[in-house]
C-alpha cells in the first residue's frame, strides 16, 4: 500500500524550528525529513513482518509514511525523548504507542510493556551528534529488540554508515534522498 505524504505543515515546521533551537545536538538536522526520505525509510518495511518500532519521530513524517506502507497504528510504538513531539505524535496518530523516554535506555523506557521483537526498528536519531561508543551500545541495544532478519534502518547525513555494524550483523546503503535538505542515505543493518 502506498499514500501520499504530505510535507511537513507549517506548525509541524515552527515546532522543529523551536526544538532545533534549544537543543540542536538532540534534533541533528536544519530541517524536517523531507516525503521523499521518508518515503524511503517506510520501503524498507515488510508491513506484514510484525510490530515496529520508530525511535526519535519527531513531528512524525516517517511515522506517517510507516502507517501509509501498511503497517496498523496498534502495530506501531514511537519513542520520543522531547515531551513536545511526543504529545504533538501522541495527538496525531491515533492508536499508535507514543513512549514519551530515553531509546538509549531501551529496557528500561519499554519495561513494563508487552512488545517481543519487532519486526523492524527506525531510529532517527542523529547518530553522527554521539561518540562513537555511545552509537555501537545504542544500536547493538536495539538490534537486541529485533526479530531474525528484520531491518534496522537509520538514515544519516554522512557518506559512510553511522555505526559500524553490531556484531553478527551487516549493514547496507539502501537509498540515497538527494531531495532530502540535506541529502541524506537511507541504511539497513540485519542479523547475518
Amino acid at each position: 500500500m502506498t499514500a501520499s505524504i504530505k510535507p511537513a505543515s507549517f506548525a509541524d515546521n515552527l515546532r522543529f524550528l523551536r526544538a532545533l533551537i534549544a537543543r540542536p545536538k538532540k534534533i541533528g538536522a536544519i530541517a524536517p525529513s523531507s516525503p521523499a526520505l521518508a518515503q524511503a525509510i517506510a520501503a524498507q518495511i515488510d508491513p506484514l513482518a510484525g510490530p515496529v518500532l520508530e525511535v526519535g519521530p519527531g513531528t512524525g513524517i516517517i511515522t506517517e509514511a510507516i502507517l501509509a506502507r501498511g503497517v496498523p497504528p496498534a502495530r506501531l510504538t514511537l519513542i520520543e525523548y522531547d515531551e513536545d513531539f511526543a504529545r504533538h505524535n501522541a495527538a496525531r496518530f491515533a492508536g499508535v504507542h507514543v513512549i514519551q523516554g530515553d531509546a538509549a535506555q531501551l529496557e528500561k523506557t519499554l519495561a513494563g510493556r508487552e512488545t517481543g521483537l519487532f519486526g523492524a526498528i527506525v531510529s532517527g536519531i542523529p547518530l553522527l551528534n554521539f561518540p562513537p561508543p555511545w552509537r555501537q551500545g545504542y544500536m547493538e541495544g536495539l538490534a537486541a529488540r529485533l526479530a531474525p532478519g528484520a531491518p534496522l534502518i537509520q538514515f544519516s547525513y554522512g557518506t559512510h554508515a553511522p555505526v559500524v555494524p553490531p556484531p553478527g550483523h551487516s549493514v547496507v546503503r539502501a537509498a540515497m534522498v538527494w531531495s532530502n535538505i540535506p541529502p541524506a542515505r537511507v541504511w539497513v543493518y540485519r542479523k547475518i
